[in-house]
């Protein structure tokens, strides 16, 4: 997997915690660099930690089916992203609540990287290094996690345009994984 496939799952990965984190740095009542460190560790962190145990999850039964990994790997990505796209297209609203206590950001953390845990499971089936991949994908959710508690717009649509555009790259990338796979594609 190449260094650009890998930030496009990363950033794909990270827009739920990104879209979290926007409504949660609205929710706070004095915004600060504090307490976008917080949000920003948390996410980074299980979004960091979730693809890693399902990459040893996926690992105790990859080459058992490695004639049907692409096939696996094209529906994980493609019920992730399906999901991210449903939840973004819902007109339920999910703005989280300023409080950075630890159960509150456990529960969003864990809630917001349970995707990347079945990700991780496609990654053994890629033989994807996992350990720069893991901290990439942390690296990147931190970032764009900081980055969400500092924005001061959540979109007047209802909708949840970081969620859509996450759902959408993971739908891609599974079906480039496939296409490459069936031979139909080459890069």
């Amino acid at each position: 997997m190449s260094l650009t496939e890998l930030f496009i799952i990363a950033v794909g990965l990270s827009m739920d915690a990104f879209a979290v984190a926007v409504c949660k740095g609205l929710a706070m009542p004095r915004m600060n660099w504090r307490g976008a460190w917080v949000v920003g560790l948390y996410f980074g962190g299980f979004q960091a930690a979730m693809p890693f145990i399902g990459y040893f999850l996926g690992s105790s039964f990859s080459q058992g089916i490695r004639a049907y990994d692409h096939w696996i790997a094209f529906i994980l990505l493609a019920i992730i992203g399906g999901n991210m796209v449903k939840e973004a297209l819902s007109p339920e609203e999910e703005c989280a609540n300023g409080s950075l206590d630890v159960k509150n950001m456990t529960l969003l953390a864990v809630a917001t990287s349970i995707d990347a845990l079945a990700v991780g499971v496609t990654f053994a089936f890629l033989n994807v290094k996992i350990i720069p991949a893991v901290s990439f994908i942390g690296g990147v959710t931190l970032t764009l996690s900081i980055a969400g508690v500092k924005w001061v717009m959540c979109s007047a649509a209802g909708t949840s345009p970081a969620e859509l555009a996450g759902g959408m790259i993971l739908i891609l990338m599974g079906l480039k994984i496939l296409l490459e796979h069936l031979g139909v594609l080459s890069f």
